[in-house]
């Protein structure tokens, strides 16, 4: 699928972002796109610096050597002399291949309250109000204990910005989540709050789909939640449309994530209402693992849910998500055909 028109149109944050791209038949590559919507091909502009396993630089081994090859962006941004193309000639894919992605559970305060109040357990008749405030006293809790919730994800539920999203047929209740990822640039381990963001290359549009019917072992409550069942589908994660350089954004803190569904708004939330900012989700998923350049770094979903809504995602249904700065997102649910 072509990009499109009217998502290719969207601005981003600074003078250029990166996009992986491929022309009708041929392979994926990985591109610099300007604020017009058009596309620079990066393998003869940077010969063999981030070269991969095949002929030419791959958008991973970019973030591989990013410090280095950063400057070198910019200044092909600012060369008007290059030959660009349209992105409508072109098929935008995921902006990048991660190795690791980490998730981020219960990272906006109103989110996770207004969870608490759709997941009611079975049997738990108090009033909204006290199951709303039990909810808010747990969230503050947490940001006083400075506890972060993270768990991993799959590569290959990533797919790319505009392709079709397929609802399994066993997914009694897909939903949607508007997410900030962040996309790591240096190998980062055990590092602290304070310097993690110098990490982080950029920053990209994540919708990281759930089934809220199989997040809970409901069979074996003792042993929590079911993260591969519920949002590890092929295409569960829709990434990009592009990484949009970190230093183009100057506060990925005050950021506005929207989510439409067939063009009604449904999230509409600044990362402002994140319990836990992108330096400390860094920091702390480091604290344990590796982070690799090109991994990501998903930084939760604000209010606003299907589950709050009482409406879940059906086939034929149309997602449109943005951040600003960083463009948008659109997506089509199928229903998967009955076996």
């Amino acid at each position: 699928m072509s990009v499109k028109p009217e998502a290719a149109s969207a601005l981003f944050a600074g003078p250029f972002a990166l996009a992986t791209i491929s022309a009708p038949g041929g392979p994926a590559y990985p591109a610099l796109v300007t604020p017009d919507a058009r596309a620079l091909d990066l393998r003869p502009a940077l010969g063999g610096t981030g070269t991969g396993t095949g002929t030419g630089p791959t958008m991973r081994g970019l973030l591989e050597v990013w410090d280095s090859v950063a400057p070198r962006l910019a200044a092909l941004a600012a060369d008007g002399s290059l030959v660009r193309r349209p992105l409508t000639d072109f098929r935008v894919h995921a902006p990048v291949e991660p190795r690791q992605v980490f998730q981020s559970g219960a990272n906006y305060r109103q989110h996770v309250i207004d969870l608490h109040v759709a997941h009611r357990a079975p049997g738990d008749d108090r009033p909204e109000a006290e199951r709303r405030a039990e909810a808010a006293e747990i969230m503050d809790r947490r940001a006083t204990e400075d506890l972060p919730y993270v768990f991993l994800g799959l590569p290959s539920a990533i797919t790319g910005p505009y392709d079709d999203v397929v609802l399994p047929a066993w997914a009694e209740k897909p939903d949607w989540e508007i997410e900030l990822a962040a996309v790591i640039g240096r190998p980062a381990h055990r590092v602290s709050v304070a310097e993690a963001l110098e990490y982080v290359a950029g920053y990209t549009v994540a919708n990281d789909l759930t089934d809220r019917a199989t997040v809970f072992r409901r069979d074996m409550p003792q042993i929590g939640t079911d993260w591969l069942r519920s949002k590890n589908a092929p295409g569960f994660t829709p990434l990009g449309p592009w990484i949009v350089p970190a230093a183009s954004l100057a506060n990925p803190g005050d950021l506005r994530l929207t989510l439409k569904l067939n063009g009604e708004t449904m999230q509409d939330e600044s990362t402002k209402d994140m319990i836990f900012d992108v330096a400390r989700m860094v920091s702390y998923a480091s604290e344990t693992a590796r982070l690799l350049p090109g991994d990501l770094v998903l930084t939760g979903s604000p209010a606003g849910n299907g589950m709050h809504w009482g409406r879940l995602l059906r086939d034929g249904d149309v997602m449109d998500a943005s951040i600003t700065g960083l463009g948008a997102q659109r997506t089509r649910c199928v229903a998967e055909e009955p076996r």
